[in-house]
């Protein structure tokens, strides 16, 4: 059987659709029928349902097509291990990063890594928490930066840092100078938040619910980059990881007291996959610098007697 049989196989399913496929795939919609049909001749078994109005995987095709993923998951593994150059003078790098991270994280690692390893094509695909665990599980990315996972069992996750959420302001703010922010002091700011679909807008809420009371906000939005805009020109404050405060020129930080909980970030790969050397050249940068986003000590961290090496473990 042809690997190009298991990927029109898998098209169609993906599809539901013959012609759709077909059109993806870049071949005549009767080749492509023809060319499944060899598939269940070979089999003894129909695969595909084609009795609706769409086109639906049977019981026996559900099986074998996740047997086929696998398969040419496994074989695009092994391409990629044979056209591995351990010098790093080429190759590819495919990363996903959560939206947090692309805002202040992306930038000064990615151009660290290239002024290493010029040679080396890097991919960034900017994912949700959820996209990224299937994508590394998926081996459709090497490597994945979110946070803590707790349903993915494929995926190993590396701790790399500590992240925390702090309240974010114009430097012409009448608060900017403060330093400090008490919880219960939000309540008179005007927020612009990112939207409900954001793991860090989730934090936020659960942080402040334990205060017992939502925030007053008067913009959502679903870009980091909006937010700052709109915070820099405006007395509106937003709350995001104190990381990107310390990158983007007019804004300042105020420390939430109490502190909400220091977020870990994560560096994340499928278990027990052939990783490249661009990916392993990778990861020790990362784990070597690591530190150049952690957390400084804040007011309760500091009334604690703990330090970010501390809390990190």
């Amino acid at each position: 059987m042809q690997l190009r049989q298991l990927r029109y196989l898998i098209a169609v399913a993906e599809h539901g659709n013959f012609t759709r496929a077909a059109e993806a795939l870049h071949v005549s919609q009767p080749a492509l029928s023809q060319q499944i049909l060899q598939i269940e001749d070979r089999l003894g078994v129909a695969l595909l349902d084609r009795s609706g109005r769409s086109v639906t995987v049977t019981d026996a095709g559900q099986v074998y097509i996740a047997h086929a993923r696998r398969a040419l998951q496994e074989l695009e593994s092994g391409r990629r291990a044979i056209h591995d150059v351990h010098d790093l003078s080429r190759g590819m790098l495919r990363l996903a990063m959560t939206p947090t991270f692309t805002a202040y994280l992306a930038g000064p690692l990615i151009a660290d890594f290239y002024t290493r390893h010029p040679g080396i094509c890097v991919g960034i695909q900017e994912m949700s928490m959820d996209t990224i665990a299937a994508a590394v599980a998926a081996d459709e990315v090497d490597l994945g930066i979110a946070f803590q996972l707790t349903h993915a069992p494929e995926v190993e996750c590396l701790p790399m840092f500590m992240e925390r959420l702090s309240v974010v302001v114009a430097d012409d703010h009448p608060w900017a100078t403060r330093g400090t922010i008490a919880v219960q002091e939000v309540e008179q700011l005007g927020l612009a938040l990112l939207s409900a679909d954001f793991e860090t807008r989730s934090n936020i809420d659960d942080y402040l619910q334990r205060f017992q009371f939502m925030p007053k906000v008067a913009i959502e939005a679903n870009t980091i980059s909006a937010l700052i805009a709109i915070v820099r020109h405006s007395s509106l404050a937003t709350i995001l990881p104190d990381a990107i405060c310390a990158q983007v020129p007019g804004l300042s930080n105020l420390i939430l007291q109490p502190e909400p909980p220091p977020r870990t970030a994560m560096l994340l790969r499928r278990k027990d996959s052939y990783l490249s050397a661009a990916g392993r050249a990778f990861v020790a940068l990362f784990t070597d610098n690591a530190v150049r986003w952690e957390i400084p000590p804040g007011p309760d961290m500091e009334s604690q007697g703990s330090n970010p090496a501390q809390v990190r473990n």
